[in-house]
């Protein structure tokens, strides 16, 4: 049967937790999955990037794949061709898809149209694989569960998104400082909220937000552009994560950061570059896991054997 990592919000927690298994047999040295036939994945990227792109090109080729990258101005998506054509026709060449969309419709469609699995990269609407890398990242430094504060400061994106569809899987205690009117989307929320397993809040002040907090997690702020970028920065000027900011959080709490970073907004480089920060772990955890999602749907798709 064909399955799709398109969001979360899809997937039971028994799954989510095979992914993490996967993940810990396929990081060991030596273990690895034989193909039994040649196979071939198709990178469907709106967007630039650097570390989805080659933690999924080195991902494949490393479980025995040929990975191909098909930028926006190659394939035309929904403009020179179909977002519905494109599914069908990269289903009869290959067997995964993994886009990187602008609209997360647009996975959506893909994933409707497609014969075989589709892998989401990263929407305007969640980053699935980039949250099991952190959840990953955390369980590696036992920060991963109900005791552990979890604090998202910044833009409720895809990101803060994401972790409140783990959230709805996982028990988690998870905050998100957000300014006003930047709030996580609402049915997510709802859903996380409704699933009734985490402790979730959604506050305005960072500094009651990141107070006594085991993680604190940024991403960058909403991008503009003259006045309106301007406006942005006044916004979230208080949401700025510096060394002032983590007084207020444990002193051994972790600074994730998805990254690219925008230096000196959303994070000072003393942070990022300091001892609590993991974001090169979490940069190194995206090739493992996306080896763990891509092996499990292979293996729901084809006969190719489980790693041991």
């Amino acid at each position: 049967m064909k399955r799709d990592l398109v969001s979360l919000a899809e997937w039971k927690r028994s799954d989510l937790e095979e992914i993490f298994t996967l993940t810990r047999s396929l990081q060991k040295p030596g273990n690895a999955v034989t193909p039994v036939l040649p196979w071939t994945a198709s990178l469907v990227f709106e967007l630039e990037s650097l570390r989805t792109r080659m933690s999924f090109e080195v991902g494949v080729a490393q479980l025995g794949g040929h990975p191909i990258f098909l930028p926006q101005e190659t394939i035309g998506m929904a403009t020179r061709e179909s977002v519905h054509d494109i599914g069908v026709i990269l289903s009869q060449y290959c067997e995964l898809i993994i886009a990187r969309t602008i609209r997360h419709q647009t996975c959506v469609q893909l994933a409707e149209s497609a014969t075989v699995p589709v892998i989401n990269a990263l929407t305007d609407l969640v980053h699935p694989c980039q949250i099991l890398a952190d959840a990953y990242t955390l369980m590696e430094h036992n920060r991963f569960g109900p005791s552990n504060r979890i604090v998202f400061v910044g833009d409720g994106n895809s990101i803060a998104n994401s972790w409140l569809e783990l959230a709805a899987k996982f028990p988690l205690h998870l905050v998100c400082a957000c300014p006003a009117g930047h709030e996580p989307h609402p049915r997510i929320l709802d859903d996380a909220q409704a699933a009734g397993l985490s402790t979730i809040e959604i506050v305005e002040d960072p500094l009651r937000g990141v107070e006594g907090a085991d993680v604190v997690y940024t991403d960058v702020w909403p991008r503009g552009s003259g006045d309106a970028q301007g406006k942005v920065s006044k916004v979230f000027k208080a949401f700025h994560v510096d060394a002032k900011l983590l007084r207020h959080a444990k002193p051994d709490c972790l600074v994730m950061h998805r990254l690219p970073a925008n230096r000196g907004e959303e994070i000072t480089s003393e942070v990022l570059d300091g001892s609590h920060s993991v974001a090169l772990e979490q940069a190194r955890n995206r090739l493992h896991v996306q080896k763990g999602i891509m092996t499990f749907l292979r293996c729901t798709t084809t006969s190719i054997p489980r790693v041991c």
